[in-house]
């Protein structure tokens, strides 16, 4: 972790999503740079092996299983990660699900689960931080707090095959701006991140005929890998205090849409 610049220490930060892709590869990030990371997700043995990896590696990690499309695990995430970690200064809002797939015809639960996780679960985590990030923007040792919320190109441009999860991402970004809105002249920052195609599992989710459909969209890209957003979302939280990164859209070089 000594790679790093330690410009986080003295600070915590909660990554939703934690137990993989984008949100591990945050994880990681924000601990290498000295914050202490509540990992928050709901498969539990991931969450304890990547916070014994980020231990190992001289950093602090609180392993949360929690289900954030749930109020009240949501809520209570957010406080035991204050209460055991003693603040809140960066909120990293990246649990999701992409269930893709034309509209006709569409299993509806997959809509509702979209809906229950991308929307209500941000929400929910947002709104339970937000005493606990405004407070820490009162304080040292940065006296700013962020709040990035992880969208998609997806919620820029919408699809077909991608209805609902189109409408999903661009209520994150419409929320989001609203909310820097809000909260702006606190130094609370609110900031988007929208990351084209990653190598994650969030496409191995989709019934098997979707992510076939997937893989062959990108079979000849070179695609982004977790550890590419990790980076934008580090360089996000770590601008100094009079400068905020509103929105961030990382593609792949030969993503065209």
């Amino acid at each position: 972790m000594s790679d790093s610049p330690r410009d986080l220490e003295q600070t915590v930060a909660l990554v939703t999503g934690a137990s993989s892709g984008i949100g591990a590869a945050a994880a990681r990030s924000l601990a290498a740079r000295g914050a202490a990371v509540a990992l928050v997700a709901r498969r539990a043995e991931r969450l304890e092996e990547l916070g014994g990896e980020i231990a190992e590696a001289g950093g602090t990690a609180l392993p949360i299983e929690a289900d954030v499309s749930d109020q009240e695990q949501a809520s209570a995430a957010v406080g035991r990660a204050v209460e055991e970690l003693g603040r809140l200064d960066v909120l990293v809002n990246n649990a999701g699900v992409m269930l893709l797939g034309p509209v006709a015809d569409a299993p509806v639960e997959e809509w509702e689960r979209m809906i229950h996780v991308n929307l209500l679960g941000l929400l929910y985590t947002a709104h339970a931080a937000l005493p606990h990030l405004l407070k820490a923007a009162e304080s040292e040792p940065r006296r700013v707090a962020d709040l990035v919320n992880i969208s998609s190109v997806a919620g820029r441009q919408a699809r077909k095959g991608s209805g609902v999860y189109n409408a999903t991402k661009h209520g994150v970004g419409a929320f989001s701006e609203a909310l820097r809105q809000e909260v702006t002249g606190r130094h609370l920052r609110v900031s988007l991140v929208e990351p084209g195609a990653v190598d994650t599992e969030l496409q191995s989710h989709n019934r098997p005929e979707i992510e076939q459909q997937i893989r062959d969209r990108f079979t000849e890209m070179d695609i982004l890998q977790a550890e590419d957003i990790a980076d934008a979302i580090s360089y996000v939280v770590t601008r100094p205090r009079h400068v905020a990164v509103n929105e961030i859209l990382v593609r792949p070089t030969q993503q065209e849409q």
